[in-house]
């Protein structure tokens, strides 16, 4: 465990150092606002430290403790310093649940938030829900839109699969073909891939011809791919787990020069160098990527301001170590998020640990219909669907060109909408 409350001193070094950089001129008029002698409000960090998730994990919580330092500079959150508790769930449901129960009992956190895989997700919502603590997770999985969860659970900070594939399969079948194979990992985040994404290119009039699953904890692939007929046209993948780089690997091994066309989740590459040895099949596929790895790519002030925030390189690697490649296409969903609890606790007037405060918290949460895209929101503007207590937002198509990612398509926000399938707001609390 660690935790991080910021001195004065601290965020009077914080605001230096940001009106220093160029982007985060925009930062200049929110000067540190003074919250000394101001009880702190605790958010809890759910990360996965270690397991299949730590590389992931690893850029969460410094985009995490970026997202603190940024919102401690602006004056905290309604006049109060925000002090970021982090606790490792190993990115397993037991541990997770364990991890709820420590960061709302032990350490009194407000409100946790930032769990990104779904199995730990799917696990400890149930607890959190008992415990009567607002969960706000960056997961993408359909579990929390589908109503499986309870009316304390929350993805606000980024949009889930099911938004996701119903807006690019227009595009890819369209493009790439109607024949297609899919590659996907044996869990829950998977089966999204699978059932939403095989319905949509369904209503498109494309043929799923294989279905490929494969557990996240493997480690060698290539016995997988003869499962694929040889006259497919794309093969969609989406590959997690510390082993994504020899997946893709072996995938161009296999399937060599006369590969079929490719379409994979940037899921696959999440943290690996696209100039990485073995890689070269790739020029010419196509990735789906949540917000663009390479600078220049959705250039506006805040992504710019977002970036230089976490100390990412116009690569999207750690200003400090080129190797160290981010999850640049999911960590904004932990910046989005935290920006949210800002929001709605200055909206709802919320300011302890009480029934009553949570209420007007998940109440007013609950009514908003939009964020607009500024410096909270630097991935663009979200509508937020109350009823099912998910976002949806812009999605992006890249273009393997040069060994870098090129976007080629941006979807709107309403190519992503879906009829929703519950209403949490009828459930008690």
């Amino acid at each position: 465990m660690s935790a991080q409350l910021l001195t004065r001193r601290e965020m009077l070094r914080t605001v230096g150092a940001l009106v220093g950089a160029s982007a985060f001129r925009l930062l200049a008029p929110y000067a540190y606002a003074g919250t000394a002698g101001q009880p702190p409000l605790r958010v809890g960090l759910q990360a996965h430290r270690t397991g299949i998730g730590a590389v992931y994990g690893k850029w969460y919580e410094r985009t995490a403790r970026a997202a603190v330092r940024t919102l401690n500079a602006r004056g905290g959150i309604g006049g109060r310093p925000v002090q970021l508790v982090v606790e490792d769930d190993g990115t397993d449901p037991k541990r997770g649940i364990e991890v709820v129960e420590k960061l709302a009992l032990q350490h009194r956190v407000d409100f946790i938030f930032g769990t990104l895989f779904s199995n730990v997700v799917v696990a400890s919502a149930p607890r959190a829900a008992e415990l009567k603590i607002p969960y706000l997770v960056v997961s993408e999985g359909y579990h929390v839109p589908s109503g499986r969860l309870n009316r304390w659970t929350f993805q606000p900070g980024i949009t889930d699969v099911r938004s996701q594939v119903t807006a690019v399969a227009p595009w890819i079948v369209r493009n790439l073909g109607r024949r297609i194979a899919m590659i996907f990992p044996d869990y829950a985040f998977g089966y999204d891939h699978r059932d939403f994404f095989t319905a949509a290119a369904r209503r498109l009039g494309a043929e799923i011809v294989a279905l490929v699953p494969i557990p996240p904890t493997e480690t060698s692939f290539t016995k997988y791919f003869p499962r694929i007929p040889r006259n497919v046209e794309v093969v969609y993948h989406v590959m997690v787990g510390p082993a994504v780089l020899t997946f893709v690997r072996e995938m161009g091994e296999y399937f060599g020069r006369r590969r079929p066309q490719f379409f994979g989740f940037i899921d696959s590459l999440e943290g690996v160098d696209l100039a990485s040895p073995g890689l070269e099949f790739l020029e010419g596929t196509y990735f789906w990527e949540a917000l663009p790895r390479y600078a220049g790519q959705y250039d506006t002030p805040w992504e710019r301001a977002f970036r230089e925030a976490v100390g990412v390189d116009a690569n999207g690697a750690s200003k400090t170590d080129p190797r160290d490649v981010s999850t640049y296409s999911h960590m904004f969903g932990v910046w989005e998020t935290l920006f949210v609890i800002k929001e709605i606790v200055e909206r709802s007037g919320y300011r302890n640990r009480n029934l009553r405060d949570y209420r007007a918290f998940i109440e007013t949460l609950e009514a908003t219909e939009r964020f607009e895209e500024g410096l909270g929101h630097p991935q663009g503007p979200k509508r937020f669907v109350g009823q099912i207590h998910q976002a949806f937002g812009q999605q992006f198509i890249s273009r393997v060109e040069g060994r870098k990612l090129r976007v080629v398509h941006r979807t709107r926000i309403e190519d992503s909408l879906y009829p929703p399938e519950a209403d949490y707001r009828r459930q008690s609390l």
